[in-house]
């Protein structure tokens, strides 16, 4: 493997010349000033890369090389290419009607979200819109809440799955480093099948302890990227109060698998350790689970390779030589701010204060990751959450799995690509290892019914998605804070905010809009009126009987029906049920 170091010397040479030459410019100006150089003509052209003579030095800083002057041995590091959505094949009509959506449920009550896109190997938009916090802890609205910006971060959730210990797995299969039919066993020890305990679960095979020791020592990494682990779906390690066999939250219930909630390296040990003991609901490669666990175990398996921390290979292998300023584990403890950073829950990790457990979190979460295990279990650094990131600098992180390199440098090969974004298996085309794939229109509520067959992506449950599809050359992310709302109904369902019901909340509405009549010169005013028309229908449907004015599920369908009548200057004919 490559060290750090040997990593920062991989400078092209066409950038040496373009910096030597840049350089050249600063340093000839007092020389050029003193000719009387013509300053109608005072720009200079070096390698293609466009710099005014009249204040080199912000020239030089503010130009797509995006050069540090005061260290001339740091390597040069070019920004992603920008172009101009004109030029993309997108249309701006459905930019603007996706604009449209997004700043009606801000005014009706979404918190925020930020949108980036690259097409053609070029960043062709970026926007923000709405707020880094929305809301008192009691549920009523900031007074004077901060905006968010393009530079904002969000809480990625689970896309830290895909960036962080894919890309890792990814990399190290492309330089021979891992096998991804290796046993788990062989980088977490016989102690991962050994210390198995029996627990009866109300579902799953529930064989005898000797059967579980005998899955899970014969258990592989590819069966964790597939899901097909056979993990429950959510364990809970850092809850004393669960129902382990109906894996249900239960006062009265002791977890049996209950490791700590410290949110130290202790507790992640220790959480380790409950790694172990956890049996299987099912064998593996029998049956597709998702749980969070299979990428928990899978952050563990990347730092034993690499004899480094997750968070610590990231930066160094992707972020850095990437030039990515705002895409980060823990970011208030590298440099930046809470009003830097989306938030999320109000309440903490209290529902509202419906969940308790020792050292539960009651402050609205701002720049620490919601997810509970990758917080109070893993110590904030996780395989399955913990990531943050602004929606541009995930965007171009993306752009790896459309070529395998950045730069001139080779990240993933193509063989290692196709292995990764092929279906897993013929009965589970909607995912490859780990990424979720369109496959026949198998994933429409997030990629919508436009996407090529071979796109991939993900979701987070923050509010988070990114689509990545190689046939059209088109990346699409989409972030949002939508749990940073009240809980709806807390006694019917925990998990369910106000942000939730809102058509931005929905995700999949943005990639159904802005593939509309891509790369076709046509009028698609008709074909955004349908789209729109059935995003009104879907709004309406969700309102339930007795649902009171101020529901967001119908401050959601009045939202839709402003921007209907907005953009297409009529209310929008509903057929009724």
């Amino acid at each position: 493997m490559k060290s750090k170091g040997e990593n920062k010397k991989h400078v092209g040479l066409h950038n040496i010349i373009t910096k030597t030459a840049c350089l050249s410019v600063l340093l000839l100006l007092p020389a050029l000033s003193s000719c009387g150089f013509n300053e109608k003509e005072d720009r200079v052209s070096i390698n293609e890369t466009e710099l005014s003579l009249r204040e080199p030095r912000e020239a030089l800083e503010s130009s797509e090389l995006n050069l540090d002057i005061n260290t001339g041995a740091e390597a040069i590091i070019p920004s992603f290419p920008r172009g101009e959505l004109k030029d993309s094949g997108i249309h701006e009509e459905a930019i603007r009607l996706m604009e449209a959506i997004i700043e009606s449920d801000i005014n009706y009550g979404f918190p925020g979200a930020s949108v980036s896109i690259i097409k053609d190997n070029r960043l062709v938009y970026e926007k923000a819109f709405g707020f880094v916090n929305r809301y008192n802890p009691d549920g009523t609205l900031i007074s004077d809440p901060v905006e968010t910006t393009t530079d904002t971060l969000f809480d990625l959730a689970s896309i830290t799955k895909m960036f962080s210990v894919n890309y890792a797995l990814q990399k190290l299969c492309t330089e021979g480093h891992v096998n991804l039919d290796s046993k788990v066993c062989e980088y977490l020890g016989d102690s991962f099948y050994d210390d198995v305990i029996f627990i009866d679960y109300n579902e799953g095979d529930n064989p005898d302890l000797e059967v579980q020791k005998e899955w899970k020592k014969n258990l592989r990494i590819r069966d964790l990227l597939m899901h097909q682990g056979g993990f429950p779906a959510d364990p809970r390690y850092f809850n004393p109060h669960l129902d382990t066999e109906a894996q249900n939250f239960s006062r009265d219930k002791e977890n049996l698998l209950f490791a700590g909630s410290n949110a130290d390296n202790d507790t992640k040990q220790a959480t380790i350790e409950a790694i172990c003991k956890t049996p299987l609901l099912y064998e593996p490669g029998k049956r597709t689970l998702y749980s969070d666990v299979d990428y928990m175990i899978l952050g563990l398996i990347v730092e034993k390779i690499t004899g480094e921390s997750l968070d610590e290979y990231f930066m160094h292998e992707f972020a850095e030589p990437m030039n990515l300023k705002h895409i980060t584990y823990e970011p208030l403890k590298h440099g930046f701010n809470k009003s830097d950073c989306a938030a999320t829950e109000l309440c903490g990790n209290t529902r509202g204060g419906y969940i308790d457990f020792p050292g539960i979190r009651t402050y609205t979460l701002e720049g620490e990751v919601h997810d509970e295990k990758a917080y109070y279990s893993m110590a904030g650094v996780s395989g399955h959450a913990g990531l943050f990131s602004n929606a541009t600098d995930l965007s171009v992180l993306a752009s790896l799995m459309l070529t395998g390199e950045y730069n001139g440098k080779v990240y993933f090969s193509d063989d290692v690509i196709k292995e990764f974004t092929s279906p897993a298996s013929p009965e589970t085309e909607n995912w490859g290892l780990g990424w979720w794939r369109q496959g026949d229109c198998l994933r429409t509520n997030y990629f919508g019914t436009k996407a090529s067959e071979n796109a991939i992506g993900h979701q987070g449950w923050t509010g988070t998605f990114i689509l990545i599809d190689p046939d059209r050359d088109l990346i699409i992310t989409i972030l949002t804070n939508k749990i940073n709302s009240p809980v709806t109904d807390p006694e019917k369902n925990l998990n369910k905010f106000d942000g939730s019901f809102f058509t931005t909340g929905a995700l999949g509405f943005a990639p159904e809009i802005i593939y509309t009549g891509m790369d076709e010169e046509r009028d698609i005013h008709e074909d955004l009126k349908q789209v729109l028309l059935d995003i009104c229908e879907n709004s309406h449907h969700a309102i339930k009987k007795g649902m009171a004015e101020t529901h967001p599920a119908v401050l959601n369908f009045k939202s839709k029906e402003n921007v209907f009548a907005e953009f297409f200057d009529e209310a929008p004919f509903l057929v009724e049920d």
